[in-house]
């Protein structure tokens, strides 16, 4: 392994989603541990987000948002299939829910993704160099065609596709979050055709569920990568180059009623878990492994 170079974006996701999580996400990049931030542009905090990036020269991508807090698009805000009865997104598990039962309008997704594209670009001024999405909603049934047509109109060449090499070996993962990621994995294969028919790619090795929150540490980021590289050698053995995408939730813990999309801040983003990713990946024994290892932190635009 010594010859291969390993190119490795950590993205912050949940930029914008209150002042503390922009806080510690700001000095997570500035500690050289995170390379790269994904922006909820409905985040209560999304326009300071957009500055800070600014300042410190964050590389900035879009988080796409369809299921946590309100609509971006004006229209979709008060009547809308998007809409729950207290006129909220469905929410990650509610989401799918509605789309199993087709309840969803397929346009409305797209006017929705559309203006979170025209709002992160009126907030960046430029369009996000990567889209991806919030609870993984954009590798769901249906929802992956539109997103795809979305990054391709705009000319967006990267997302991400949440299919994580070493997933099943996870045993600390509870049962009912397991067969959370199993969905997202499923979804995830079914949705690579759609996405490179579009013309759209994404990094060789996804990391990011096994190593969320209290399951975060040196260690488990460390062998996460090691043997996903690993794996993907094994299988293409020529590559000189291997590319991955990290992802992560730093933060300060958020403090109600202040933070969240338009309903306040959820369970996860109050719970130390945020602080105890920050405080996981400055640890300077990660950045020598990543030296030894001869991977280099970068961004979407970077590949």
């Amino acid at each position: 392994l010594r010859m291969l170079q390993v190119k490795l974006i950590v993205t912050g996701d949940d930029f914008g989603y209150c002042p503390r999580r922009n806080q510690g996400i700001v000095d997570c990049f500035l500690a050289g541990a995170i390379s790269n931030v994904s922006l909820l542009v409905n985040g209560s905090a999304a326009a300071d987000a957009a500055k800070l990036a600014r300042r410190h020269n964050i590389p900035i991508g879009l988080h796409a948002n369809l299921s946590e807090g309100s609509p971006v698009c004006e229209v979709l805000k008060t009547n809308s299939s998007l809409l729950n009865q207290d006129g909220f997104f469905h929410g990650k598990m509610g989401f799918r829910t509605a789309l199993s039962k087709g309840l969803l309008n397929m346009s409305e997704v797209k006017q929705e993704l559309k203006a979170q594209v025209e709002l992160f670009h009126e907030l960046t001024g430029h369009l996000p160099p990567h889209m991806d999405g919030h609870q993984h909603v954009h590798v769901l049934p249906e929802v992956r065609h539109v997103f795809a047509e979305v990054l391709e109109e705009y000319g967006i060449q990267y997302t991400r596709v949440p299919i994580e090499p070493g997933l099943h070996n996870c045993d600390w993962i509870p049962p009912s979050l397991m067969d959370f990621y199993l969905g997202v994995e499923e979804d995830s294969f079914n949705t690579v055709d759609v996405f490179t028919k579009h013309g759209i790619r994404w990094p060789d090795i996804y990391i990011g569920l096994s190593t969320m929150g209290r399951n975060m540490s040196v260690s488990s980021i460390r062998s996460a990568i090691d043997s996903a590289v690993l794996e993907l050698t094994a299988k293409a053995p020529q590559s000189r180059t291997v590319t991955i995408e990290l992802m992560v939730h730093p933060g300060y813990p958020s403090v109600p009623p202040v933070g969240g999309c338009g309903e306040g801040p959820d369970d996860f983003s109050q719970s130390w878990e945020r602080l105890h990713e920050l405080q996981t990946l400055i640890k300077p024994e990660l950045q020598s492994h990543y030296k030894s290892r001869n991977i280099q932190l970068c961004s979407f635009k970077d590949l």
